[in-house]
């Protein structure tokens, strides 16, 4: 059905979807979205009623709770309860405001993710690449990339201010209506956005713009209202600076060539002009994103050059000179923050404050927070950060291991060696290998351009 939803869409490029809300209380879509809900891991928190996902199960049954749900969807009594607000710590000091709606409301918000994601991923263009099916923050950096080794060189590194909280209701709903026709899925959408937020004081405090951060359908409300700055920059690109003898022409003229790339709330414009026509597109971008409610940060949006290096999604891209020779190239690194942040987290597991833990869970833990730290900047210059930050993490946990030893000093080096230290292996505590980053293999991310296919597109067929 979804596949049929994605076609319908992309062959009638205006048209709107009527009879859509059957689709919401269909059992296939709510049995789908209880399952996408009970394996995340936000399962194990609750919303304002206090129920979990296990809580529900034990009380009164996934199919029990499936079947009230769907009716009070299909008599059209269900009403979203208000969110949940946790507040965050944010690396800079300051807090980020999060939402946990309840396990009811979270099914009823994956269902609707259902039904309107292959609608609208058949508008959204290919720059944009942030919470969308198949494609991943390492297409956008390999976007920049691509584009900053082709004379794109000035950048106008964006950020939006509070995107998830200032977001206007009108503008969302106006986008939504242009594609869903259905009245009823339009007044269940516009009931999550007014659902309101109760405080971590218990206070209940209305929402009049914004989108319920922390909840399923809010990624793709964002992208909803977002997609009209790519809208504009993608015409505008495509009306002057689409083929070679149209950017050649501004070129002459003085006029600068530009691309837009999103992941979610950031993103970057690569300019093939001067610093002029980068900062000129400052207040180009203030204007478009004034409707939707939005405007940039000032302290975080700046303009520089690929030669100084930027930081995008953890990632610091600059073009450096190759060693050995005089040729410059455009590379990636991991950027300075996250090496100081997963060395932190590693810090922060092997104080002495935590000796109450397990030492094969503690193993446990550092290898998943290292396992994934090196599979997501496997593809940047990272070989020797990887076996740097293999050391590090090495020596705090054979300092722990040492500390934690009964007795009032530190077990000796030949005891330590003799316990746990193992030859070409290395260090394995209660049968697990401590992970070491430095055997992972760096490799080149293959860049995929607009030819990023969604799930739901059609096969292509092979000749015989």
């Amino acid at each position: 059905m979804q596949a049929k939803l994605h076609r319908w869409a992309v062959v009638d490029g205006g048209c709107r979807i009527d009879d859509l809300f059957n689709l919401v209380h269909d059992p296939a879509f709510l049995h789908i979205a209880w399952d996408r809900v009970a394996s995340n891991k936000g399962a194990r928190s609750a919303g304002v009623d206090g129920r979990t996902v296990a809580s529900i199960e034990r009380s009164t049954g996934a199919k029990a709770f499936l079947e009230d749900l769907r009716s009070a969807l299909k008599e059209e009594s269900f009403s979203p309860s208000p969110v949940r607000e946790k507040m965050i710590p944010k690396a800079n000091g300051k807090l980020r405001r999060l939402g946990i709606p309840t396990v009811e409301d979270r099914v009823v918000q994956s269902t609707l993710k259902l039904v309107l994601e292959p609608i609208f991923e058949a508008d959204f263009r290919p720059c944009s690449y942030g919470f969308r099916p198949r494609r991943r923050a390492h297409d956008a950096i390999a976007e920049i990339q691509f584009l900053a080794t082709r004379s794109y060189e000035w950048v106008l590194e964006a950020d939006i201010e509070a995107c998830f909280d200032n977001i206007s209701h009108t503008f969302l709903m106006d986008r939504v209506r242009k594609r869903v026709g259905d009245k009823r899925v339009l007044r269940l959408i516009k009931k999550f956005l007014k659902a309101g937020i109760l405080t971590e004081l218990g206070m209940e405090r209305d929402t009049y713009t914004g989108t319920p951060q922390g909840g399923i359908l809010s990624p793709l409300l964002s992208n909803i209202a977002l997609s009209a700055l790519d809208d504009y920059f993608a015409e505008e690109y495509q009306q002057t600076m689409a083929t070679t003898y149209q950017r050649t022409k501004r070129g002459r003229n003085g006029d600068g060539v530009w691309r837009i790339c999103r992941y979610a709330d950031d993103f970057v414009i690569m300019i093939s002009g001067t610093r002029a026509h980068a900062e000129a597109l400052r207040e180009v971008v203030a204007q478009v994103l004034a409707p939707i409610g939005l405007g940039l940060s000032e302290t975080k949006t700046s303009v520089c050059h690929i030669d100084e290096g930027f930081d995008f999604l953890g990632f610091r891209i600059q073009r450096k000179r190759k060693r050995g020779s005089h040729k410059r190239y455009v590379y990636t690194f991991a950027s300075e923050k996250s090496v100081a942040g997963i060395r932190r987290k590693v810090k922060a597991l092997t104080y002495r404050s935590m000796f109450s833990i397990v030492p094969g869970e503690l193993i446990h833990r550092i290898n998943q927070m290292l396992r994934g730290w090196a599979n997501y900047f496997k593809h940047a210059v990272v070989k020797h950060v990887f076996s740097s930050l293999g050391w590090y993490a090495r020596t705090r946990v054979s300092r722990w291991l040492r500390e934690r030893h009964k007795g009032r000093k530190r077990m000796p080096w030949k005891e330590f060696r003799r316990r746990y230290i193992v030859p070409e292996h290395g260090l394995i505590v209660a049968g697990t290998e401590l992970f070491n980053p430095g055997t992972v293999p760096v490799t080149r991310y293959r860049y995929r351009g607009d030819t990023i296919p969604t799930p739901w597109a059609s096969p292509r067929k092979t000749p015989a």
